[in-house]
Parts: C-alpha cells; sequence; structure tokens
C-alpha cells in the first residue's frame, strides 16, 4: 500500500510546490487508483513495483473505458509521483521511466462565434444573481480567464479602478490582464448588488449566502444563461477558447495572446492558429469564384 507516500506527495505538491487545492487533489485522485490496483497486487513498498506492473495498470485504465486525455493524466500523476520518491531515495528508478503516454487525436476547441457572443451578451438579468452571471461572463470573456481564475478572484485583484485585473494561473505564475469597458460596467452593477449580501471575505464572486462561488456554480450559471438566449450549452472554456480565437483573428498575434492566456509555451496557443485557418479557408470557399463547391 502507498497511503503514506501518496500523502507526503499530497503535501509537497500543495505546500512546497505551491500548486492549487485542486491541482494536489488531483494528483491523488489518479494516485488513488494506482494505490488500489498496487494492493489488489499484494505489493507493499514503492520499491517492489515494476514496470510490467505498471503496464498493466495502464492497460486496466484503458480497459475501464477511460479517455486518452485521461489515461495521459494518470501516467503524468504516477510520473511525477515516482520522480518525488525517487528523489527522497524511496526508490532507486522510476518504473514509468521509459513508459511513453498515448498520443492524443487532433482536435479544435469549440468556439462561439462574435455574433453568438453578442446573443449570448445580450441577457437581461432581473434577478441579483443574474447580474452575477452576467458579469462572470464578461470577465471571462474579455479576459480568457479559466474557470478557477474566475472563481478565485478578490475584490482587491483590481487596478486603475477595474480597469485591470491579476490573475493568479496555473504554476503560480500572476499575469496582468486588461479588462474590457462593457466587462467593467458589469462588475459596477455586481458589486451594487453585491455589497446588499452579507459578506466576511474579498471574494467577487459570492453567492446568496456571501460564500465564494464554486467553480461548478459558474460552469452551471453559464448554461444557464445561454439555454435562455436560445444557444447551445456553452461552458468556461468555450468563452476562453473564443476569447483567444476571436483575439487571433482580429490581430495575428500570437505571443501577445499567450501572455494573455496564461500559456507557458507558445506550442499551446498554437492551437488557435489552426482555428483561425479554419476560419479563413470557410471566408474563402463561400466567397472565392473558383472555390465554391457545388
Amino acid at each position: 500500500m502507498l497511503d503514506k507516500e501518496i500523502a507526503d506527495f499530497y503535501e509537497y505538491v500543495h505546500l512546497i510546490r505551491g500548486q492549487s487545492i485542486n491541482t494536489a487533489k488531483s494528483y491523488k485522485r489518479d494516485l488513488n487508483k494506482l494505490n488500489t490496483f498496487v494492493a489488489q497486487k499484494e505489493i507493499s513498498t514503492p520499491k517492489e513495483i515494476k514496470k510490467e506492473d505498471v503496464s498493466e495498470w495502464i492497460g486496466k485504465l484503458f480497459d475501464s473505458g477511460l479517455g486518452t486525455k485521461s489515461i495521459q493524466r494518470h501516467i503524468s500523476s504516477a510520473k511525477a509521483f515516482f520522480l518525488f520518491l525517487k528523489k527522497r531515495g524511496l526508490i532507486s528508478s522510476s518504473p514509468l521511466q521509459t513508459i511513453r503516454p498515448p498520443k492524443s487525436a487532433s482536435y479544435l476547441p469549440n468556439t462561439l462565434s462574435p455574433e453568438d457572443v453578442m446573443q449570448l451578451l445580450s441577457f437581461e438579468p432581473k434577478k441579483r444573481n443574474e447580474v452575477r452571471d452576467l458579469c462572470i461572463i464578461e470577465l471571462i470573456y474579455s479576459c480568457g480567464l479559466r474557470v478557477s481564475e474566475a472563481a478565485n478572484i478578490n475584490i482587491k485583484d483590481f487596478e486603475e479602478d477595474f480597469q485591470f485585473l491579476r490573475v493568479l494561473g496555473k504554476g503560480a505564475k500572476v499575469r496582468l490582464l486588461p479588462v474590457g469597458s462593457f466587462a467593467v460596467k458589469a462588475i459596477n452593477r455586481w458589486l451594487e448588488k453585491r455589497n446588499t449580501i452579507e459578506s466576511h471575505g474579498d471574494a467577487l464572486f459570492i453567492n446568496l449566502r456571501g460564500k465564494r462561488i464554486t467553480t461548478r456554480a459558474i460552469q452551471n450559471a453559464i448554461k444557464k444563461v445561454s439555454i435562455i438566449q436560445g444557444l447551445p450549452p456553452v461552458n468556461p472554456h468555450m468563452l476562453r477558447h473564443s476569447f483567444a480565437t476571436h483575439l487571433l483573428e482580429s490581430s495575428g498575434d500570437l505571443r501577445s495572446i499567450q501572455e494573455l492566456l496564461g500559456h507557458a509555451s507558445l506550442s499551446t496557443t498554437q492551437i488557435y492558429t489552426k482555428l483561425d485557418y479554419q476560419h479563413l479557408m470557410s471566408v474563402y470557399e463561400k466567397s472565392h469564384p473558383r472555390a465554391l463547391k457545388k
């Protein structure tokens, strides 16, 4: 059993490496599956785990119906865990050292057209929580935020009368983002409503009990508004992708978009060039007289 080692790794990831508690919990969930497998094999210490055991565990993940992305994440979690054990001198080498994760199929993220975004943001809130939900949508689309980043925003994170927002992103990296005028208006409108709710914290987005809103609540709120506005269900990732795609279509400045999104590598941001080419090809096929399809 690896209970103690997994608990130590959880503390290391969260407290020493400074990863978010959600990231630490994600590692723990993946490793608990490995721990269950190890227990069934009657393996009691990390030193006893061989490459063949890990390969069998990965095979069982495939058999369970997990997608390629999920299996990639499980392998990544296990690699980080065994590297941690090696640094602590608990194993001499990692059983995953030569194991490669499965390749995922190339895909393009779902985005909204500018017209869809306009339709979504034309929502007229009537209740206090609807004013908050519209503000959430405006801010995520204005700044290209991850849903966790939106949930964790504090009022003190804004500068210059809400025109700039300091965001703590992945890897504890801070980036300063400009906030659009429509989002600023939505923030001020929400703050008027927020001030009528008793709250003991600085969280920007709170529920009617005065507590910080959860990522799940944000996802449900955006989905609800999109359906009310006659759109297919929209999620926060689609707003973030739409932010990047619309900026690229207008500016072509991939490096700046990388900074705004908080991507560590430009290769991650380059997925949006495919979306941009897809848009250009669509325009070409519709407009060029020698490209029209029968």
